[in-house]
């Protein structure tokens, strides 16, 4: 059907003026509600092109900070019990790396200091409220456009320009090459290091999206280390697979106890590809277009937790919600790997969607056909601004239906 990602998703087409929400007080810290339940009820905050938060660049650190707690305020109003915050969304950083340069998003200029710590001030501010804090990272995306002279002088991209690959209009970390892939590692493992985050998270940008007509030009690294695979599609699903075995082995040695998930596109691949695949006719299939083999992540239990992007609603005729949520579910089954299951908030009553995406109850259908089946422990929600726009209140019908009392995470 063509990419569907949340990431690129046109964020005017969300403006629809909001139904107002009764504002409650944040519940006192001290009396929180007694948790009845564990499952996983997550909202990705996306910072990328100040999609969620901060609202504009150049907001006084004092006013970053207001919104961001308030996002966190939000979520716990909400019975949510989990913040993916986006920390890395474009080879930058958002607490001060020695590795990347301050993100943009936060000032305006790259490498500009905020004056503060956000993913710090995060990890403090959730922990506070009783809320899991997921740092999230992109690994391998440098920018959303194809000029290096845009970067600041500093940006490792610059300083190594034989790491790059322009492709589709952005620029790219080239997976195939072993020295980004352990600086990728060191960047995020930084952050690691310095905060008690609850997980790493990776969203499902790996090898990027494909643009009709364009190629990755990775000739020169396929032909310095490509030599042992019996094709390019092979080497570079070797290459995803060696960064996030890598990149769990690393976490554990840094911070035990710490969790790695990956939010991937939502179809593995299609019966008609493989067998093995699921009931769909999507357009993009995650293992021959991403090269990432997700259903082995799984199967292997190389990850914590998997959030598939199942961004259709029920009955889609080129994936349908519910044949895609079984079909995970049975990939699951009998692993160490947590299945929740990523959910497109975002659809819910903006202009152009479909009419199941204007049905305030077609986002609590999916809580009730997902629990049907025990290997989904939760859902996470895209994204943190549509849950407090929530044009058709489909959230609150969310919460009315599902979330009834807070829950604690899984862990």
């Amino acid at each position: 059907m063509g990419r569907m990602s949340r990431r690129a998703f046109t964020v005017a087409a969300l403006t629809t003026l909001m139904v107002a929400q009764g504002a409650t007080a944040a519940p006192d810290r001290r009396t929180a509600p007694r948790r009845t339940a564990t499952e996983m009820r997550g909202v990705w905050l996306a910072t990328v092109n100040n999609r969620d938060w901060p609202s504009r660049t150049g907001l006084t650190a004092a006013q970053q900070r207001t919104e961001l707690t308030a996002h966190l305020d939000r979520a716990v109003r909400d019975r949510l019990n989990t913040v993916l915050f986006q920390v890395r969304p474009t080879a930058d950083a958002l607490w001060p790396s020695p590795y990347e340069p301050w993100s943009q998003v936060l000032t305006g200029t790259q490498g500009k200091s905020p004056g503060w710590d956000p993913l710090g001030t995060a990890v403090t501010e959730a922990h506070a409220r009783g809320l899991q804090l997921h740092a999230w990272f992109n690994p391998y995306r440098i920018a959303n456009h194809s000029d290096p002279e845009r970067l600041v002088a500093s940006h490792p991209a610059r300083r190594h320009p034989d790491w790059v690959v322009p492709y589709g209009g952005k620029l790219y970390y080239n997976p195939g090459l072993p020295k980004v892939r352990a600086f990728v590692q060191d960047a995020i493992l930084d952050a690691v290091a310095r905060y008690p985050v609850d997980a790493v998270h990776f969203d499902d940008y790996f090898y990027p999206y494909p643009v009709a007509g364009q190629s990755f030009a990775d000739d020169a690294a396929y032909d310095a280390y490509g030599g042992a695979f019996s094709n390019r599609a092979a080497w570079r699903r070797d290459n995803i697979d060696r960064l996030v075995k890598e990149t769990a082995a690393r976490i554990r040695q840094v911070r035990p106890g710490t969790q790695f998930g990956i939010s991937p596109f939502g179809v593995w691949r299609n019966a008609a590809t493989d067998s093995r695949g699921s009931d769909t006719r999507a357009g993009v299939q995650a293992y021959d277009d991403l090269y990432a083999d997700t259903r082995a992540w799984v199967r292997n239990s190389w990850i914590d937790y998997l959030v598939p992007q199942v961004y259709w609603n029920i009955g889609y005729p080129a994936a349908d919600y519910a044949k895609v949520v079984s079909w995970w579910s049975a990939v699951a089954k009998g692993t160490n790997t947590r299945l929740y299951i990523g959910e497109a908030l975002y659809k819910a009553g903006a202009a152009g969607q479909p009419a199941a995406w204007q049905d305030p109850a077609e986002l609590s259908r999916h809580l009730t056909r997902a629990a049907a089946h025990p290997e989904v422990r939760g859902h996470v929600w895209f994204a943190a601004q549509d849950t407090a726009k929530d044009p058709i209140r489909a959230m609150a019908r969310v919460i009315a239906d599902h979330y009834g009392r807070p829950a604690n995470p899984p862990r």
